[in-house]
């Protein structure tokens, strides 16, 4: 496990995370916020476990994390849907990491999450568009773990923008309501008209997964190298990064990828770590903090020979 760049915020490390997660101090981290490689049949080119072999070996990134975490800290964990193998039944994987984790692990599950992501292609093949016997998987579950009861979160800080008839019912809530109680038992009082400055956000993300154009993608497309195959859209970590965290609190990511979430919290003014095996994927993450295209070529090819490059005052050196 080896630093590999660093900015103003953040560092990232190429290695093993567990090596990494031993180095952390104990209650020293605010949130860990990944994605890691799903429980699939097809291998993928950064690489996957199947069955209880996948659960055994996400658990012991998750003993070590709920160690690394403050008191108050969060696990957010996303993980996608999957079939068994030859039939057109679901695996269950992902709820038994989630039971896994709070039966045996002790971690709390704060709330689940869905995170709907309306440009996913139809999948998979054999079921939805060949036999037709299936709906497109568009869903992943996101558990948002915690290390106690209370963890630290604020939904103000991720209010959503209010419904058309909502911002109705504020111009002029007797046209629209009569505050009394209802059939149902709520009692709607006249301060539901008062303006939060937005409504309360679901458990279910509505994120498209649709970049196309991004500085990223520009430049692998420019130094000729592919991106991660497998990049989840910026709006989802910054979804809790702000829910979950403060300024100058520590976000990390563990199986760092593109490391949008490195960007993400850089972004949002805290600090931030990542770490993926390989060192190809690091190097290309790098991307996300240049300035342009001939600074992105030279991090890539300064890393790809064993470099450790500082971007912390955006200038090589």
């Amino acid at each position: 496990m080896e630093l590999t760049y660093q900015t103003r915020k953040g560092k990232a490390y190429t290695g093993n995370s567990l090596d990494l997660l031993d180095s952390l101090e104990d209650n020293s981290i605010n949130l860990v916020m990944t994605s890691p490689p799903f429980d699939l049949l097809r291998q993928k080119s950064y690489g996957n476990l199947n069955g209880d072999a996948y659960i055994e070996w996400l658990t012991e990134f998750a003993v070590k994390v709920k160690d690394k975490l403050t008191e108050d800290g969060s696990f957010v964990l996303d993980l996608g849907g999957a079939y068994k193998k030859g039939v057109p039944v679901r695996n269950i994987y992902n709820f038994k990491v989630m039971i896994k984790f709070v039966e045996e692990l002790g971690f709390f599950l704060a709330e689940e999450f869905f995170w709907y992501n309306s440009s996913k292609l139809p999948s998979p093949i054999e079921w939805v568009n060949k036999r037709k016997i299936r709906a497109k998987d568009s869903v992943n579950t996101v558990w948002w773990f915690s290390k106690s009861e209370f963890p630290k979160a604020d939904v103000k800080k991720v209010l959503v923008p209010y419904s058309d008839r909502m911002q109705k019912l504020l111009k002029d809530s007797k046209k629209y309501y009569d505050a009394k109680e209802r059939p149902s038992g709520h009692n709607i009082s006249e301060g539901f008209n008062k303006d939060n400055g937005g409504a309360i956000p679901s458990n279910l993300l509505q994120i498209p997964n649709s970049e196309s154009n991004s500085k990223y993608l520009k430049y692998c497309k420019k130094t000729g190298v592919k991106g991660h195959p497998a990049r989840f859209p910026a709006k989802l970590p910054e979804f809790f990064i702000k829910y979950l965290t403060d300024p100058d609190d520590v976000v990390l990511d563990i199986f760092g990828g593109s490391n949008t979430t490195g960007e993400t919290a850089e972004n949002l003014e805290r600090q931030w770590i990542s770490c993926d095996l390989d060192r190809e994927f690091v190097a290309i993450s790098a991307f996300r903090f240049a300035q342009d295209e001939e600074q992105a070529k030279s991090l890539y090819e300064r890393i790809m020979n064993g470099e450790c490059v500082d971007l912390r005052e955006n200038t090589l050196v």
